[in-house]
């Protein structure tokens, strides 16, 4: 016989942006739907592409509201946000009634901040998971309203003034814990190099490793590469590869990520929050390009995080090119034993039971 619990758990998760902030509520919601199979889940995004492209791929139910990042935008832009706000938070308020749900999850990025006021205004508990080490505005705001705050690193606790962050480390997708324990499966016996852009891709990223690829081919390097380029820049890199007579396997955006992560040796990647987790939690080896860009140079400091402990090596991007980054992976190619540690002090760091931790804590949240 179902409990109660089992019959009518209804979660709503709010945020994202990019994919660094909605993979953690994807991991969250993929658990919730295995642990209750009766479960009504809603995410509540903005109103990007990237975002419903995500949720659909992954089979969740998506509503969007009117809201834009503030941040660094000019003032014609703040005005346009303070516009939005108080529709975003009527839209969100009409939301929560229509869904019901029993407790609300924000996962960072600007659409979590209406949502989450709009459950404080109706008494629906609500929490927060703060991925970065440097928790964003919205975070930052949001935790003098909520019942309870998740975070992923230890040094983000102090940043915020209510109550006692719960340490959990950042929700990864199951799929992927579960890949940490799997043999790798080896096309050829090619050293193989997962390159990750983000799921928004980065030109910069994107450009230096066809140029590395070039000079490794010239010291007479045979390597398998799996590139995510982002939607954007996908047919120029393609075209690039081609055009320079290199083999790879390019593609806007990997969906199968516990499969490209089980293919790798090597990644190359951006800095964000999501990635990071998941390197630390397969213990795969990586460099790390933080987009100098993001809010507050997060990045960089989510980078450092893992470097400080030896589970990655860091180019910050105005070093970036493409003999730069060459040399790098020529190193870790003649040197197994240093990609051996790398990967032993990634892995050393890896919570694989994120998820477990914040929905256990949802569920004894809930409003009945």
């Amino acid at each position: 016989m179902k409990t109660e619990l089992e019959q009518n758990f209804r979660i709503l998760i709010a945020g994202g942006g990019t994919g660094g902030h909605l993979f953690p509520g994807v991991a969250v919601a993929k658990e919730c739907r295995k642990r209750y199979p009766a479960a009504r889940i809603l995410f509540v995004t903005g109103r990007k592409k990237i975002e419903a492209d995500i949720l659909t791929a992954f089979g969740f139910e998506q509503v969007s509201i009117m809201i834009e990042g503030l941040k660094g935008r000019g003032w014609l832009k703040a005005l346009k946000v303070m516009v939005l706000l108080p529709i975003s938070l009527w839209q969100s308020l009409a939301i929560i009634r229509r869904f019901n749900p029993q407790v609300v999850l924000g996962v960072g990025g600007y659409s979590s901040g209406p949502v989450c006021l709009a459950a404080r205004l109706v008494n629906v508990p609500a929490a927060i998971q703060e991925q970065n080490s440097y928790p964003g505005l919205t975070n930052r705001l949001l935790c003098r309203i909520v019942d309870k705050v998740f975070i992923a690193y230890q040094e983000s606790g102090a940043y915020f003034a209510k109550g006692d962050p719960v340490f959990s480390g950042n929700p990864v997708r199951e799929e992927i814990v579960q890949q940490s324990g799997a043999e790798r499966k080896k096309e050829q016996d090619l050293f193989t190099i997962l390159i990750l852009g983000g799921s928004q891709g980065a030109k910069a990223v994107n450009r230096a490793m066809v140029e590395a690829l070039v000079v490794l081919g010239e010291r007479n390097r045979k390597l398998r590469v799996i590139h995510q380029t982002g939607t954007d820049d996908y047919e120029a890199i393609r075209a690039a590869y081609e055009q320079k007579g290199l083999k790879a396997e390019v593609r806007p955006f990997i969906e199968e990520m516990a499969w490209a992560y089980g293919q790798a040796d090597l990644a190359v990647s951006r800095a964000g929050a999501s990635t990071l987790a998941e390197l630390a939690v397969l213990g795969k080896p990586s460099i790390l390009i933080p987009f100098p860009l993001a809010a507050n140079n997060h990045q960089e400091t989510n980078a450092a995080a893992l470097v400080r402990v030896g589970g990655a090596e860091m180019i910050l991007q105005k070093d970036l090119n493409g003999t730069v980054l060459a040399d790098t992976i020529e190193k870790y190619l003649q040197d197994p034993q240093a990609l051996a540690q790398m990967s032993a002090r990634a892995a050393a760091i890896g919570k694989k039971d994120a998820v477990r931790i914040i929905l256990d804590q949802l569920a004894e949240m809930r409003r009945s």
